[in-house]
Order: structure tokens, then C-alpha cells, then sequence
């Protein structure tokens, strides 16, 4: 396979930063027809080639495998918010509502921060943020869980097993299948229909 070397140029500016527009324009070409170049380039099957072996030879390089990325995925996609917080009500006293008489209870709410040590590396690897307020208060803020789940269940080829079923006499749009799994077995659900099940 050979290329040429504006798509040399392309596939490593798209390898850094994946927009086609601008992987064009480093690659030469021109910012007005960038666009239109980006998309011819892309529908090239020896493009596409040489940007398939060139993310495997990075990932190998850096270590990274699927299974690593689908294990940091699942980290966010299956983390707690108790495991990093806890939340509770604390009685404080007894008193007497002064119009009524009336006993009433005085409760606190508080939040405990839990210790980062003692945190596990799932519970770490899912917190987006930890940061303080000028007045003080901390604010804990985990990856987008929804998100994590979406993708791992495009990964796995989970998305059409995992439609809600339709409700009868309501018109469904036509679902549009995921891509299989490299390693799913046949069958229009990829596999996942049967373990759902």
C-alpha cells in the first residue's frame, strides 16, 4: 500500500487530532476545500488502512489494549458515588417549638468526604474532579456514567439486545444494528440476545 504524501501527511495530523478538516489543511490542502478533501480521503479504502495499522502500532507501542479500555470504561460506567461520599442526618437536640410547645427535633445534614487512600482504584479512576469552593464547601464530580455505559455497550455490540421492547400498537423507527463485536458470535443481536434473556 502506498500513499501518497498528502495522505501520509493527513493520516498523521488525523492520528493526533481526528478532524478531518483540519488533518487536511496540515496535510496541504487548502482551508476553503479542507472539508470536501477530509471526506474524499476518508472514503479511501488505503486511508483507511493506513490509519487502522497506524492506531494499532500506537496502541501496541503505548501498551493499550481493548480490554484496557473496556476495564477504565467500566470503572465510570459501574462506580458508586457512595464509595467517595456519605451523606447523612444527625440529630442534634430536643427542643420545644416556642409558639406551640410542641417537641421538635433539631437535625443536621453533613457530608463526609471519604479519604483518598482508602479509596479503591475503580472509585479513583471514576472521579472526574475534586475541587473547593472560595467559601470552603468541596465539590466531588465522577465521569459521566450514562456515557461510559453507552460506549461499552457499543463495544460489545450490546445496543440492539439492549432496546426497550415496543409497545404494542406504537410504529418503532427501523433500529439501525450496532457493528458486531470483532469477537461476537453470529446472529442478529450479536450474541447478547441469549444472555439477556
Amino acid at each position: 500500500m502506498s500513499l501518497t504524501e498528502k495522505q501520509r501527511r493527513f493520516v498523521k495530523a488525523y492520528l493526533i487530532e481526528p478532524n478531518g478538516k483540519k488533518a487536511a489543511i496540515a496535510a496541504g490542502y487548502s482551508p476553503k476545500g479542507a472539508e470536501v478533501q477530509a471526506s474524499r480521503m476518508l472514503s479511501q479504502a488505503k486511508v483507511q488502512q493506513a490509519l487502522a495499522e497506524a492506531r494499532k502500532a500506537v496502541s501496541i507501542e503505548a501498551g493499550i489494549t481493548p480490554a484496557m479500555v473496556i476495564a477504565e470504561l467500566a470503572k465510570i460506567g459501574f462506580s458508586d458515588i457512595r464509595k467517595v461520599v456519605k451523606w447523612m442526618s444527625d440529630v442534634q437536640k430536643m427542643a420545644f417549638d416556642p409558639d406551640t410547645g410542641e417537641p421538635v427535633l433539631e437535625i443536621t445534614n453533613r457530608i463526609v468526604l471519604e479519604d483518598s487512600e482508602g479509596l479503591d482504584e475503580a472509585t479513583a479512576g471514576s472521579i472526574a474532579e475534586v475541587s473547593m469552593t472560595k467559601s470552603g464547601t468541596l465539590k466531588v464530580k465522577l465521569y459521566d456514567k450514562r456515557g461510559a455505559l453507552n460506549d461499552l455497550a457499543q463495544i460489545l455490540g450490546m445496543k440492539t439486545a439492549l432496546r426497550a421492547p415496543k409497545a404494542p400498537g406504537v410504529p418503532s423507527p427501523d433500529p439501525q444494528p450496532s457493528p458486531a463485536a470483532p469477537d461476537a458470535p453470529e446472529g442478529g443481536d450479536n450474541g447478547w440476545g441469549q444472555l439477556l434473556n
